[in-house]
């Protein structure tokens, strides 16, 4: 393993100290270091994922980025941002420098990810509430609704339990051409 890797993940467990703020996911000689930082950035949580190969930091880590209140476009978004910004800084180590530019420069990527979606409608953003009688094969549907939204640019909450909830929020035409 790379030791600038090593001591790179020093440094990032000793800044992001606070509760679940850094979890090391997996450790070995062969793949590397793989962690999660949780960032709250304008009170959303957001997780990142990082795998530092072996030959970090001359290769780019790979990123992944989750939140249960964006959509997957949106941390789509989010991600290939890091990842420009990560060419930039190769071949140095990143992630540290990669994570202080996300959170200085944060503002305008959720103001990106939730109000550009709405700009495109005159009316503002729409919000609907379906309601399900049933779902049979979860699995499937949950990847459907998964699907539309991201193609209809909506972000949404799908609720499961014993009333069946999706709600929607986006602009007025994709709310209306939803027909799930």
């Amino acid at each position: 393993m790379s030791e600038v890797a090593a001591d790179e993940m020093s440094v990032l467990s000793a800044i992001y100290c606070g509760k679940d703020e850094f979890e090391l996911l997996e450790e070995s000689a062969d793949k590397g270091f793989v962690f999660r930082v949780k960032l709250l950035v304008e009170g959303i949580p957001l997780n990142i994922i990082f795998h530092l190969s072996p030959e970090y930091p001359r290769c780019l880590p790979v990123i992944s980025v989750s939140s249960e209140d964006l959509s997957r476009h949106q941390c789509q978004s989010i991600k290939e941002s890091l990842i420009k910004k990560a060419v930039e800084l190769q071949p140095d180590p990143m992630v540290h420098e990669l994570l202080s530019w996300f959170k200085e420069n944060s503002s305008g990527f959720m103001t990106v990810a939730t109000i550009a979606p709405t700009q495109k409608d005159e009316q503002g953003t729409w919000v609907a509430l379906l309601h399900l009688d049933h779902m049979r094969a979860k699995t499937k549907y949950v990847k459907l609704i998964e699907k539309f939204t991201s193609e209809l640019d909506l972000t949404g909450r799908l609720f499961l339990g014993r009333i069946i909830l999706i709600l929607l929020q986006g602009a007025r035409e994709n709310i209306k051409v939803t027909h799930i």
